[in-house]
């Protein structure tokens, strides 16, 4: 009988977000510039040769193995993981061989896979029941937020530096609008100004604010921690907020927290100041922002994932960057 992952966090992960592979990429990109036809040869030659040889870390890789170090405190009555993750790929099954010996080789406890030689990964979402996407792939980022699965991110390259983060911990930053939140706020930032917005916010704070597409991922977390032994405020999930809001329009994002029955440890109102050193100073797994005017300074300091804008939203159509 399969399991209820209903209560079960499912992470999928593509093996480029997962492990470096930029060597394999870098040689398939330049075999297909010269031959098209025999690029897909060369790769899987080039894989095979080096199947046995683990790969390094990728920027997904840090988070991947701090999630599933929480299933030590599943309840032995439980059937269903605290965590599971599933790799998602683009490789065939034959060249995805070298990424099956690196997850051996580092005792990653992942069970499930999916390789769909050159088809889209994004499709079997759905199928894997998967609450959050990491890729970096655009296009199939993409495609997961417009279909409103799951949460969905295209991860930067990883850090320059390694930030020292606390042992036995999952840490995780969020950006607020368009990323928990809707567009709907930045949006008014965007064509009524600063003014307007915190009028806006200020009037409307007792009233929540609209999910945005990391809502359900937020609320899977903290269904996480209901499950975990300890009391939220001791738990080794550590969830922050951090925002370029700032007073009077932080009220609105407390409350609405509160609405949605979710426990956040640390929340930074920063006005517009920079976000990469409270991001070096909290030492995330991973920072989900949808601006790279942030994600840009912070992905050399933290390991850094792009949110897409939904395609219908006012945001994806304009090349400036909303500052909020």
């Amino acid at each position: 009988m399969p399991f209820d992952l209903s209560n079960t966090l499912v992470v999928g992960i593509s093996a480029t977000a997962l492990f470096d592979m930029n060597d394999s990429d870098q040689m398939f990109r330049e075999a297909k510039e010269e031959d098209a036809d025999k690029a897909i040869e060369l790769f899987r030659d080039y894989m095979r040769k080096y199947e046995n040889d683990p790969l390094q870390p990728g920027t997904g890789y840090p988070l991947v193995k701090a999630l599933l170090g929480l299933n030590q405190y599943k309840h032995q009555n439980d059937k269903s993981p605290l965590v599971e993750v599933v790799v998602m790929s683009r490789n065939s099954p034959d060249t995805g061989l070298r990424v099956l010996n690196s997850i051996r080789h580092d005792g990653l406890n992942i069970s499930r896979s999916a390789f769909t030689a050159g088809e889209s990964a994004a499709d079997y979402v759905e199928a894997f029941d998967v609450d959050l996407f990491l890729t970096t792939d655009v296009k199939d980022a993409q495609q997961v937020i417009d279909s409103g699965h799951c949460a969905a991110a295209i991860l930067k390259e990883p850090p320059k530096t390694n930030s020292q983060i606390p042992e036995g911990q999952v840490r995780i930053a969020f950006d607020g609008d368009a990323v928990l939140f809707s567009d709907e706020s930045e949006l008014v930032y965007k064509t009524h100004g600063m003014e307007a917005f915190h009028a806006q916010e200020d009037a409307l704070q007792d009233t929540p604010m609209e999910e945005g597409p990391y809502a359900s991922l937020l609320i899977k977390l903290s269904k996480l921690q209901d499950r975990l032994p300890m009391k939220v405020e001791y738990s080794p999930v550590r969830i922050a907020i951090v925002t370029a809001r700032n007073s009077p329009s932080e009220m609105r994002v407390i409350k609405t927290l509160r609405h949605w029955g979710v426990y956040v440890d640390e929340a930074f109102f920063l006005g517009g100041v920079g976000k990469d050193k409270v991001l070096q100073a909290f030492k995330p797994h991973i920072f989900f922002d949808d601006q790279d005017v942030h994600l840009d300074s912070a992905a050399n300091l933290v390991p850094s994932g792009k949110v897409p804008y939904l395609s219908t939203s006012a945001l994806s159509e304009s090349k400036e960057e909303v500052e909020q």
